[in-house]
């Protein structure tokens, strides 16, 4: 299969590359080094030539509902309608479990995106995916100040970035389903746990405090909002595997 991947540099989109040339298949790249805009939609109509499917990786680094829903609009619509021109046969997009219970900050935009995606025209699946084992790092990171990591409480059921880029290789293979399909990580964990185990790998000792921190995407997982539903399909490794492997 010939398959463009959006964000194919990201967290995410450089497992989707890997596990897709593992397999075999070609692929081709939508980022500004190969004249894409996916903002502006310039480029994508030569890039998607011949293309089978589109795995939608793209991403945002936002809080902000307005700046995240703007961002996924725009770029899922200029890629829909590329595919619509190409005659690309599916689109996959990554969501995330949940989002519909907590439909603020960055979620929202994901929303959004979800409902552009369902009305593009395009044969599609959305693989909402929960949290990945990455995501205890990016807290620990952007929640430390003077060498004391302040651990946000609540719960999550974190997946390996790399499983769910497999889970999407294996929905572009197959046949769309014009829906969502689920996946998670094998057990919940505690959110302040996994901090602070990433914190002491890194080989730091300072301390790192669960705190209750008030942004909405952050009351979500203390609230159980972005939890998996009983029969989500479940992969490993488990976050202590995947740490333990880093």
């Amino acid at each position: 299969m010939r398959i463009a991947v959006a964000g194919g540099t990201g967290t995410l989109g450089h497992h989707i590359v890997e596990v897709a040339r593992e397999r075999g298949h070609e692929i081709v790249s939508l980022t500004r080094s190969s004249g894409v805009d996916l903002i502006a939609g310039h480029g994508l109509a030569a890039r998607l030539a011949g293309v089978d499917a589109v795995i939608d990786a793209a991403n945002i680094t936002t809080l902000s509902a307005t700046a995240s829903t703007e961002f996924f609009t725009a770029v899922t619509r200029n890629l829909l309608a590329a595919e619509r021109e190409a005659g690309v046969g599916r689109h996959v997009v990554v969501s995330i479990v949940g989002i519909d219970r907590a439909p603020e900050s960055y979620y929202a935009g994901k929303l959004a995106q979800e409902r552009e995606v369902a009305a593009g025209g395009v044969p599609y699946t959305i693989v909402r995916a929960t949290q990945f084992h990455e995501f205890a790092g990016q807290m620990a990171s952007q929640t430390s100040f003077a060498g004391v990591v302040l651990a946000p409480t609540g719960t999550f059921q974190p997946i390996a970035a790399r499983s769910v880029a497999e889970k999407l290789v294996d929905v572009a293979e197959g046949e769309p389903v014009g829906g969502t399909v689920e996946i998670a990580g094998p057990q919940p964990e505690s959110v302040s746990d996994a901090v602070r185990a990433v914190v002491r790998a890194g080989g730091k000792r300072g301390p790192v405090i669960p705190v209750a921190l008030p942004m909405p995407m952050l009351k979500a997982l203390r609230n159980g909002a972005v939890l998996p539903d009983a029969g989500t399909e479940l992969r490993g490794p488990t976050f202590a595997e995947w740490l333990a492997a880093q």
